[in-house]
């Protein structure tokens, strides 16, 4: 397809039916199989060199972990008491680097850690970890406040026995948002990327015990229209997180534990804070956070062996709901935070690579390093973290260029440098807090945001900081498939509004339907499917159905 019809096109279901049926006539030099952080930044690399890349996503991308992590983007400080030191200190320079290279989408934030008399970590100890860490980023980024100083920096913080505070800085994102960010790039630089798509099987060239076996190609089915084909190859990364099949790959004893991460999101005004609390839950003494996110306040999250079937998305329990409220009376008894106050949940599975089937650590004990295997023509990885992403990214990618021969040389410059007054003039009637937030997310092609934007004017959506420009724009460039793409990963509307948002559904449709190009029929079981997907997995257990009835003009 030529450029022209390409921006005709965005990046839409139109699109991608057109696409489709030409990649079969290509030989690709790489294609990534997961359209998570992972897959995101190896796709972003191989464009970078001038690769001819393809992703392919089976349900929509960050639908799985990138879009239900913790937002954190920190260096980890457990790490360094597990004695990962290189795993600490290699996510120490990358927060640096995004914070520098994402301003707007990447910030800083600021943690603090109480301390109370006869809980370890004590003061002196904390402060040592905190040296070491800070030394790691090249700066000094703690100090110590005494207990008659906390009410003046954390307003209802628990009191008794209550040493003082220590304050450290990490970052925060948006993770989908930075998903998309990546993406967007990679597609700036010549990637192609599509979502819905199934990976059936590897294509294999030679016997089963020929030395010359190696992996050629992919089988593929479109998962929206039932169509298949097949795609030739000359290396494949797969980076498929909790869905890869370790054992197999490896013949060896490692497998993949899925670790189930749950959170809850309160209003801002029912348990106000301005940095991220870090503290120990009094029933196990795991570490746990309560911290700000878009305008709402984050409590998470928890840690357990996630048993339920990977083909559904993950919910929380009963028993989570109350391990986190539990947290919360702990170190906020006043504010008395009950089911009642939380806005919505969800729940991400960590991909984490075991030594044994039956998982003899903790859960919290599991080592958060990565893993690559190398088969022939195919390299896959799982582990890691989200901070640390560009960096598996370029190890799984030198080890494809072992198949394809292609150099590792970058050959196409960030096509969306960020500069202080990059922004300046795209949207001159915002604030320049605004403009930055904006440009963080978007800058990738800033020129069509902002033409969206002009057109739909600059209203923010009820309490949030997301724009109905923003939902257009995805619309038009974001390759929305489903209505649950659009409200729960391209934007947040989804989770930062009571109920899922139903009484903004009829403004949503409106401002929406005509560009997705949606009949009747098919809006109505696109909020039905948004709706149950809402109440199964990103609200309270046993929680109510939201009706349509509920939904105003």
């Amino acid at each position: 397809m030529n450029n022209s019809t390409t921006q005709r096109l965005g990046w839409t279901q139109a699109w991608r039916e057109q696409v489709l049926p030409t990649l079969a006539e290509q030989s690709w030099d790489l294609i990534v199989v997961g359209g998570g952080i992972i897959g995101a930044g190896i796709i972003r690399e191989a464009a970078r060199r001038g690769w001819r890349c393809l992703l392919l996503e089976q349900r929509d991308f960050a639908w799985g972990t990138s879009s239900r992590s913790s937002k954190m983007v920190h260096g980890g400080l457990r790490y360094i008491s597990q004695g990962e030191f290189a795993l600490t200190r290699d996510s120490v320079r990358e927060r640096q680097r995004l914070l520098d290279d994402e301003a707007g989408l990447v910030e800083p934030l600021t943690f603090i850690y109480p301390h109370y008399r006869g809980e370890f970590p004590g003061r002196w100890l904390f402060t040592g970890v905190l040296c070491l860490y800070d030394s790691f980023a090249g700066k000094s980024l703690h100090k110590f406040y005494p207990a008659r100083q906390v009410p003046q920096r954390v307003a209802g913080l628990q009191q008794e026995q209550l040493i003082g505070i220590s304050q450290f800085q990490d970052a925060v994102t948006d993770d989908a948002r930075l998903v998309m960010h990546v993406l967007a790039q990679a597609r700036a630089m010549g990637a192609c990327i599509i979502s819905q798509v199934e990976v059936l099987q590897p294509i294999y060239s030679g016997d089963e015990d020929s030395a010359e076996r190696r992996v050629v190609g992919l089988n593929i089915k479109d998962t929206l229209s039932g169509q298949q084909c097949s795609l030739d190859c000359q290396a494949v990364a797969q980076a498929t997180g909790v869905w890869t099949d370790a054992a197999a790959l490896s013949g060896q004893r490692q497998h993949i534990r899925p670790l189930r991460g749950s959170h809850l999101l309160l209003p801002c005004w029912r348990l106000p804070v301005q940095q991220a609390l870090s503290f120990k839950h009094p029933d196990d003494q795991r570490l746990m956070f309560i911290y700000p996110w878009e305008g709402a306040t984050v409590v998470g999250t928890t840690d357990i062996d996630h048993n339920a079937d990977l083909n559904q998305e993950a919910a929380i329990n009963q028993a989570e709901l109350d391990y986190l409220l539990a947290g919360c009376a702990k170190l906020f008894p006043m504010a008395q935070i009950s089911r009642a106050d939380v806005l919505s949940t969800w729940s991400g599975v960590r991909p984490i690579v075991a030594a044994t089937v039956s998982g003899t650590h903790k859960p919290s004990d599991e080592s958060r390093e990565h893993k690559l295997w190398v088969e022939p023509g195919r390299v896959s990885i799982a582990g890691g973290k989200l901070t640390t992403f560009r960096l598996l990214a370029v190890e799984v990618l030198q080890a494809c260029a072992e198949f394809n021969d292609r150099s590792m040389r970058v050959t196409a410059a960030d096509v969306s440098p960020v500069a202080a007054n990059s922004f300046a003039g795209g949207l001159a009637d915002l604030s320049a807090d605004l403009q930055r937030r904006l440009y963080g997310r978007y800058r990738a092609n800033w020129s069509a945001f902002c033409v969206v934007f002009k057109q739909v004017g600059a209203e923010q959506i009820a309490h949030t900081p997301i724009f109905w420009a923003e939902l257009a724009y995805a619309c038009e460039h974001e390759l929305v498939v489903h209505l649950d793409d659009l409200l729960l990963r391209r934007t947040r509307l989804g989770l930062l509004v009571e109920r899922g948002a139903i009484a903004l559904l009829k403004q949503v449709r409106s401002l929406c339907q005509p560009r997705l190009g949606w009949d009747e029929q098919r809006w109505t079981a696109e909020e039905q499917r948004y709706l149950r997907i809402y109440q199964q997995f990103y609200s309270l257990p046993n929680a109510a159905l939201p009706s349509l009835d509920d939904a105003i003009c």
